[in-house]
């Protein structure tokens, strides 16, 4: 059987966007829905996920990618107004299901998300064993790398400078 129809058979997520599973919907067009987390980490928690499975968001349509950005500033400016926080967090997870969806948080300050970013970003500086990383020569060879790398046909640039 194919993998693709087996995950996508097992993938709440799916079975949302197919009206086969309940949810709470707060948006939703031709390539996206927005629902209410079933597991909150506030009030008006909401995720944001496109209809087809599509397990990364870098393998996205850019019709899809642009659909699902609009669709979280729709919703974070109707939290804000509906819900009064401070802001709304926005992150992107995926590996617990392995179906694109974006976290839409409504957060105050100093509450437990707002506490844990903060405390995560104690742990933003690259550790010691990886500080060749950071000296210009090898963040120069990366971002020569990235801007010569062509996604469309899978190829790789040699020492060729944009």
């Amino acid at each position: 059987m194919d993998e693709t129809k087996e995950c996508v058979k097992s993938c709440i997520f799916c079975e949302i966007a197919a009206g086969r599973a309940e949810a709470q919907k707060v948006y939703e067009d031709d390539l996206v829905l927005c629902i209410l987390d079933i597991n909150p980490f506030s009030r008006g928690h909401c995720l944001v996920i496109p209809k087809r499975h599509v397990p990364w968001w870098h393998e996205l349509t850019l019709e899809e990618n642009a659909s699902l950005f609009k669709a979280a500033r729709i919703v974070a400016e109707k939290m804000m107004v509906a819900l009064s926080p401070d802001f709304i967090c926005m992150y992107a997870r995926g590996r617990r299901i392995p179906h694109t969806h974006i976290f839409l948080v409504p957060t105050i300050k100093g509450d437990v998300l707002d506490r844990f970013f903060n405390a995560l970003e104690l742990f933003q500086e690259s550790p010691p064993e990886l500080a060749a990383l950071r000296e210009r020569k090898s963040m120069e060879e990366v971002a020569d790398m990235i801007r010569c790398a062509s996604a469309s046909n899978q190829s790789r640039c040699s020492g060729q400078k944009l």
